[in-house]
């Protein structure tokens, strides 16, 4: 059991939540805000996507991160931040003409998915460690192992944290191979990604044999969608790990109950408390990840 636990906060997402909930953030003012109230909540890492501030559709525009994260830089809040670079990576493809290329596709290189991540400086960014099937429908995300080793030898002359996301056991594998590669600086951040259709599903026993597969001296944490994110705190204590909850991943406190991100970073609290651990503080998840302004392991 872990018993001082990194809560990450993962904001907004890129999915098509905003008319979904009010709660949604969309403009980098509102994400900047609601990472804020978040960490005064108790997260540790707030993981920022942002939207066009017009469509409330994912964005991979330079000037909205900056903004975003400026802000919350100029709080008075001490947070890290963590930078999704997953997006670019959308091939939909025409399902009766396979060859054809639908217009929603948004697919670039893995070095400039992190265009913004050279800009505005991130403490962490992240790395989606495979392609994917991802949900219903025509939609591919596209993580060839060449365009994943192009974007972790990127990001380590950014000198940037990286935060591997784990979506299925094929993609844990290509991980710990960009690790052994020596692409991944130590300590090895992984983020297991449980319940997106059709990646691996939210099922504890799933979550216990990837986490036995992990290599010696990662650190990682674990969320599931939906009504299972809760759950997922207590299983991710439990197993040695740390947790993220957000609106990135479920827009419900309770049945029917819209929740912001602050409510949610407070329930998960609730849950580690409650658990007889405690909830780490930036500064503990500087020193557990190595990064400037902690004291390295």
């Amino acid at each position: 059991m872990n018993r001082n636990v990194i809560i990450t906060c993962a904001l907004t997402g890129a999915g098509d939540t905003v008319g979904k909930s009010e709660h949604v953030p969309v403009t980098p003012e509102q994400i900047a805000r609601s990472g804020i109230e978040a960490a005064r909540a108790g997260a540790a890492i707030v993981h920022v996507h942002v939207r066009d501030p017009q469509s409330g559709q994912g964005s991979r525009e330079v000037e909205l991160y900056r903004e975003a994260v400026d802000l919350i830089r100029a709080s008075e809040v001490d947070v890290v931040v963590n930078t999704t670079a997953g997006m670019g990576g959308d091939l939909y493809l025409d399902a009766k003409q396979p060859t054809t290329i639908l217009p929603e596709t948004d697919l670039v290189s893995g070095v400039e998915r992190l265009a913004h991540v050279g800009e505005v400086d991130p403490d962490i960014c992240t790395l989606d460690c495979g392609s994917l099937n991802f949900g219903d429908g025509s939609l591919v995300y596209v993580g060839t192992p060449d365009i994943l080793r192009d974007g972790a030898k990127r990001i380590q002359e950014l000198g940037v944290r990286v935060e591997m996301e784990i979506f299925d056991t094929g993609q844990l594998w290509c991980a710990k191979q960009l690790v052994d590669e020596g692409l991944i600086d130590a300590p090895a951040m992984f983020q297991l990604c449980m319940g997106i259709p059709y990646g691996a599903p939210a099922d504890p026993r799933l979550l216990a044999t990837m986490v036995e597969q992990l290599p010696a001296g990662a650190v990682w944490s674990s969320f599931a969608l939906g009504r299972m994110q809760m759950p997922w705190v207590a299983q991710s204590v439990l197993l040695g790990g740390h947790v993220r909850v957000g609106l990135e991943d479920n827009l419900y406190l309770s049945k029917g109950v819209k929740a912001t991100n602050a409510q949610l970073v407070e329930r998960a609290r609730t849950i580690i408390e409650s658990m007889g651990a405690s909830v780490a503080t930036p500064d503990d998840a500087r020193e557990v990840l190595d990064l400037p302004g902690g004291t390295p392991r």
